[in-house]
């Protein structure tokens, strides 16, 4: 019981600042403010805020799981996020700039002006949403996890309490997002990361001497009595999976639309080149982190129970530390990856449902006060849908977040080449971008090729695009000739 008022108290405290940051009414005047909180975050704020976005509950409870269930396969998310900075140094900085020039505040925006297409801006905005909503429920999963693991042992019903958890988390997330927008995830993104930091490397460092006796002890247990967990093997996690899985997965890492929207939010484009210098930082927790799976592998008892491997690092903590204030302090550090993360793709997930959706597809008179106000109250529609999703597929949500991976990368042929090719179809983009999305699902039900969906649905999409651009040259031509935004 001390553990979950430990928690419930730090999250109380964090919610609290994410209402604060959003006190200026200014936060909510306009789509920009609200979504990208008027481009005015400087470089350590932006540091805090794509950190946020990108060291999630997926990263804490899908990583570890997949150490302990997967072994060596699970290590493909630290080449991952290392590859992923390089690539974003070159394109993201452009797409800011761009976006900036025209008030933009989305990939999908960025993709109809770039292109005159609304179709196309239309197409990515619903890809972002389609695929946001299973990783929306992963984040504010792991809250229930954290209730039905911390309460275990104290409540009568802590499965019952869970879901009241995942409730109430729900609606906690869409009120401080629709009353702060963007800057309520930016301010408490701070005390996240900053607990994320002390609570992790305190775990690192003292899990081997807990449960080992030392580092060394720990790695020789590990080497000669679980060999198989530190080995990739041959299936359908193997090498060419693993190489796959993280080049899909750094080049989908910014076409996420919050992580585009956290980048949008610097007050520059040098502050972005600068934090794809410095976030690599974050990755020297990632490998230990994710090695925390493989730990709980050699000292938990073995279990196919469905979502028991997405909670291990929970029972992990729970079987290592037995001081109910320091586990109260992880519980918490554990929600707050998923709390403030889930905050940022609500809120991307509701700016593209308001923009691209009603206002380029099915409104386009709106106003810029009304599609505001919309965008501000679709949070409480898209946390629903995530409710529901969570409710029916309870056990698939890390699985369908690789998907999703899958789906988002789909988007990059349309930024890339928008970014450095002048003469390019938008007819052609369009096509790839569908059949690419097709191959993805295809492969993933049907055709069962080797390696990584997304890397097969990528191949087709620029295959398709490498066909069809040259048969709609005079699209092309039209394009350059009538869009003044080409410089």
């Amino acid at each position: 019981m001390i553990a979950l008022i430990v928690t419930a108290v730090i999250i109380l405290i964090v919610v609290a600042v994410g209402f604060l940051a959003g006190s200026n009414k200014a936060s909510r005047s306009s789509i920009e403010e609200w979504t990208v909180g008027g481009r005015s975050f400087g470089g350590l704020l932006v540091w805090f805020l794509v950190g946020a976005d990108i060291y999630t509950a997926y990263t804490f409870l899908g990583l570890t799981g997949y150490g302990y269930s997967l072994g060596a396969a699970a290590f493909f998310a630290v080449p991952y996020v290392v590859l992923a900075y390089p690539i974003a140094y070159f394109i993201i900085p452009k797409v800011w700039t761009f976006a900036s020039q025209h008030n933009l505040t989305s990939l999908a925006d960025y993709a109809r002006e770039r292109f005159q297409s609304r179709t196309l801006g239309v197409l990515v905005g619903l890809t972002g949403i389609v695929f946001l909503i299973p990783y929306i429920d992963l984040q504010l999963s792991g809250i229930t996890g954290v209730v039905q693991v911390a309460g275990s042992n104290t409540l009568a019903n802590s499965n019952l309490v869970g879901n009241i958890a995942l409730v109430v988390s729900f609606i906690l997330v869409a009120l401080y997002t629709f009353f702060s927008g963007m800057r309520a995830p930016a301010y408490t993104a701070i005390l996240k990361d900053f607990l994320v930091w002390v609570v992790m490397i305190a775990m690192v460092i003292s899990i081997p001497f807990i449960l080992f006796g030392s580092w060394g002890n720990m790695w020789h247990v590990a080497i000669t009595k679980f060999p198989k967990q530190l080995t990739l093997h041959s299936g359908p996690h193997g090498s060419l999976w693993f190489m796959s899985a993280a080049l899909v997965s750094a080049l989908a890492l910014f076409m996420w639309p919050h992580s585009a929207a956290g980048a949008m939010s610097s007050n520059s484009a040098e502050a972005l080149r600068k934090n794809s210098v410095f976030l690599p930082f974050y990755n020297i927790l990632l490998f230990f982190i994710t090695f925390l799976g493989v730990i709980a592998y050699m000292v938990l008892p073995h279990s196919n129970a469905k979502g028991y491997s997405n909670l291990i690092l929970l029972h992990l903590i729970q079987y290592t530390y037995h001081n109910q204030f320091l586990q109260g302090v992880m519980y918490a550090t554990v929600a707050l990856a998923s709390l403030v993360p889930a905050s940022i793709m609500v809120l991307a997930a509701s700016n593209l449902f308001a923009s691209s959706i009603l206002k380029d597809w099915l409104m386009p008179t709106m106003t810029d006060q009304s599609r505001t106000l919309t965008a501000r109250s679709f949070v409480f529609v898209m946390t629903a849908l995530a409710l529901v999703f969570g409710i029916l597929f309870p056990n698939q949500l890390v699985s369908l977040q690789l998907e999703g991976t899958s789906g988002m990368v789909q988007i990059l042929p349309i930024i890339v080449f928008g970014l450095f090719w002048r003469r390019v179809s938008r007819i052609s983009l369009i096509i790839g971008l569908l059949g690419g999305i097709a191959m993805v699902f295809l492969n993933h039900f049907a055709l069962k090729l080797p390696g990584y969906d997304g890397l097969w649905g990528l191949i087709v999409n620029v295959i398709l695009f490498v066909i069809f651009n040259p048969m709609f040259k005079q699209d092309a031509e039209n394009l350059l000739k009538n869009n003044k935004l080409i410089a």
